[in-house]
C-alpha cells in the first residue's frame, strides 16, 4: 500500500524549519508533488562518520531533520562512513585529522547507532556502510573518481584556502573526501541529502557527481551548527560545553538551565517540536520560565516526562531553595593519592570526578567555584587531611570525599 503524504505546502513548512541552505526549493517542491502523485517516497540521505563513540544533542540536529522526513512518509537512508571515517572529513579543520583504524570505526559505529536512535527511527531506515563499495574499488577506480573534480574546485573550500595561505599542509587524501561523500549519493540514488551548515561543499559535490552519472541531482539541505552551553563555540565534548544524549536527567536539566538567554530560540527550534508561535510566546515571557520549559521538552524527549519533572524539581530545590541534591556520592581516596597524609583540594575534587583535572579545579578557585564544607577555597595550595568533607565544584557537582 502506497504511503499517504501530507499536503505539499505542509511538508515544505516542516522541512524549512530551522534550515540554513535549501538547494533548491523548486526542485524539492516538484519531487514532493511527484511523490504525492506516484506514492513513491523520496530517498533522504544522511551520512554519519562514526569518528567518536558518544554523541551530544548538537549531533542530533541534522538527525531530527531526517526524522521529520520519516514522519512525512519518506525513506531515510543512513550511510555509515566506515570508509570516509578512515579518511577524515577536513571540513572546518585547521590541520589534517588523524586517520582512524578499521577496528576503531566499527567499535564507534555500534555505539553511535544505538545512541542516534533517540532522533531517528533506525529500524525503518535503510543502512549502508560505504566501506562496502570503496573497499572493493581498484586503484584505477579511485583515479576515475578523482577525475570528477578539478584541483581549483577542490581548494575553493574555506578550510583548504586558509591552510594553504597559512603555509599549512593539505593532504591529497583530504581533497578526495568530498568526492567520496558525493559518490555515496550516486550509489544510493539520493533525492535529498542532509548535513550541517559546514557540509554544503560536500553536499554540492554529490549533486555534481549525480549529474555526471546521469542521475537527477539531489536537493541539499543544511542545518545550523548548535552552539554549546557557553553560547559561543560549537557544542563539543572537548570544550565541555555539551549536553550528552545519555546524561542523567537531573544533570541534563541543570545544564539546560545554564543555556544563555540569547540561545533559547535556536535550541527550541532545533531540539523541540513546539510550534513557532508557541516558542515566540514563551520567549516574550520570563526567561527562567522559558528555560524551564526548554529543559522539560528536551529531557522529556530523551528520558520521559516523569524524569524531566523530577529534574526540574531537583533543580528548583538545589538552586532556588539553595538546597543540596537528594543523593550525593561518596568517594574514598586511596592512600597512594596522599603525600605526607594530605592531598591538595584541587587534586581531591578531581579524583572525586567533580571536574576533569586538578588544573581545571584550580582555574575555578579564584571565583569561588570550589567549596569544601560550604566554604569557598581560593588558595590553590590548600590541602585536606584525614576526614570526611563535602566538596562542591560549580553549582551542580557535589561529593563527600573521604581522606583515609
Amino acid at each position: 500500500m502506497s504511503p499517504a503524504f501530507p499536503p505539499v505546502e505542509e511538508q515544505l513548512e516542516a522541512i524549512r524549519r530551522g534550515t540554513i541552505d535549501l538547494v533548491d526549493e523548486e526542485s524539492l517542491r516538484k519531487r514532493l508533488e511527484r511523490s504525492a502523485k506516484t506514492g513513491k517516497p523520496m530517498r533522504v540521505k544522511l551520512g554519519i562518520d562514526p569518528s567518536s563513540p558518544d554523541i551530544h544533542v548538537g549531533h542530533t540536529v541534522v538527525a531530527r531533520k531526517l526524522r521529520t522526513f520519516q514522519d512525512l512518509g519518506h525513506q531515510a537512508v543512513l550511510i555509515w562512513g566506515t570508509a570516509t571515517a578512515r579518511v577524515g572529513d577536513p571540513t572546518g579543520k585547521d590541520k589534517t585529522r588523524p586517520q582512524l583504524t578499521t577496528e576503531a570505526v566499527q567499535k564507534n559505529l555500534e555505539t553511535y547507532k544505538a545512541q542516534i536512535s533517540v532522533a531517528i527511527d533506525v529500524d525503518a531506515a535503510e543502512h549502508h556502510e560505504n566501506g562496502t563499495w570503496f573497499d572493493g574499488m581498484s586503484f584505477m577506480d579511485g583515479v576515475r573518481l578523482l577525475s570528477q573534480m578539478t584541483v581549483a574546485r577542490a581548494v575553493e573550500r574555506d578550510s583548504f584556502d586558509k591552510r594553504i595561505k597559512a603555509g599549512l599542509p593539505v593532504g591529497l587524501h583530504e581533497i578526495v573526501y568530498p568526492l567520496m561523500q558525493g559518490h555515496d549519493s550516486v550509489e544510493v540514488h539520493a533525492d535529498v541529502e542532509l548535513g550541517g551548515s559546514d557540509q554544503l561543499f560536500n553536499l554540492l559535490a554529490g549533486r555534481d557527481l549525480q549529474e555526471k552519472a546521469g542521475q537527477e541531482p539531489q536537493i541539499c539541505i543544511t542545518m545550523p551548527l548548535l552552539e554549546g552551553l557557553d553560547g559561543v563555540q560549537k557544542m563539543s565534548k572537548s570544550l565541555d560545553n555539551y549536553v550528552g544524549v545519555h546524561d542523567a536527567p537531573n544533570d541534563m536539566f541543570g545544564k539546560i538551565m545554564s543555556v544563555p538567554d540569547a540561545m533559547m530560540e535556536k535550541w527550541f527550534t532545533l531540539l523541540t517540536d513546539l510550534p513557532p508561535d508557541e516558542i515566540q510566546s514563551l520567549l516574550t515571557g520570563h526567561p527562567r520560565e522559558a528555560k524551564q520549559r526548554l529543559g522539560l521538552e528536551i529531557v522529556t524527549w530523551l528520558h520521559g516526562r516523569e524524569a524531566a519533572e523530577a529534574g526540574r524539581d531537583e533543580f528548583d530545590r538545589v538552586f532556588r531553595d539553595r538546597g543540596r541534591p537528594d543523593e550525593i556520592p561518596e568517594v574514598t581516596l586511596e592512600a597512594a593519592d596522599l603525600r605526607d597524609g594530605t592531598i591538595l583540594v584541587a587534586a581531591a575534587v578531581a579524583k572525586a570526578g567533580l571536574c576533569k583535572s586538578a588544573s581545571e579545579a584550580r582555574r575555578n578557585m579564584p571565583g569561588g567555584g570550589v567549596k569544601v564544607d560550604d566554604e569557598p577555597v581560593k588558595d590553590p595550595s590548600a590541602t585536606l587531611s584525614q576526614g570526611r568533607y563535602l566538596c562542591q565544584v560549580g553549582k551542580r557537582h557535589f561529593a563527600y570525599v573521604i581522606v583515609p
